[in-house]
């Protein structure tokens, strides 16, 4: 059975995340649910349109092998105010099932929604005051079932760690060598 991801999405999204990730792992099989948390419809960070499968509310009663939030600002921000998508990241964490966050979001959702507890994360260099002790000023950082990681520079880094978690670590480096990748 093909895993599977939900990448939540909102105006303001950080497109070379989003696109990265999505791309990513379906390249490498798994079955990612792209999902709007306000239109169907969003303009990214930088003006470059996208279009969801679906609505977040039609993924409620969907159980994700993981979900991957991109960041940029303000879709951070709108990511965060989704009570849906805040239940269903807090589902994920208290299950052990994969939660992901990149740049902005690990600060703005995850941490504001108190999911990283004593966890190792990093983030958007900017934002390492509200992940506090426990930033790691690192690319790429696994602790437990939650992945963090920086930002629009290290999105295919983070998306290959992503396709390792689910599908092991020489689907991984299919991928990565399929899209001429060094990991």
């Amino acid at each position: 059975m093909a895993k599977t991801a939900l990448v939540p999405i909102a105006d303001g999204t950080e497109e070379i995340e989003a696109v990265t990730m999505i791309d990513t792992l379906r390249r490498a099989g798994v079955e990612v649910t792209v999902a709007s948390v306000g239109a169907k419809q969003i303009q990214a960070s930088r003006r470059v349109n996208l279009v969801a499968d679906r609505m977040i509310s039609d993924c409620l009663n969907v159980v994700f092998d993981l979900i991957a939030l991109p960041g940029g600002l303000p879709g951070a921000e709108h990511l965060r105010d989704s009570a849906e998508l805040t239940q269903m990241l807090t589902d994920q964490a208290a299950t052990g099932r994969l939660f992901a966050a990149i740049c902005a979001s690990p600060a703005v959702v995850l941490a504001h929604h108190r999911l990283l507890k004593d966890r190792k994360v990093t983030g958007y260099p900017t934002t390492s005051d509200k992940l506090g002790r426990n930033f790691v000023d690192e690319p790429v950082v696994v602790d437990g079932n939650c992945i963090t990681s920086q930002g629009p520079g290290t999105a295919m880094v983070f998306s290959l760690k992503l396709v390792e978690l689910l599908c092991g670590e020489q689907r991984a480096r299919e991928v990565a060598k399929a899209m001429l990748f060094t990991l």
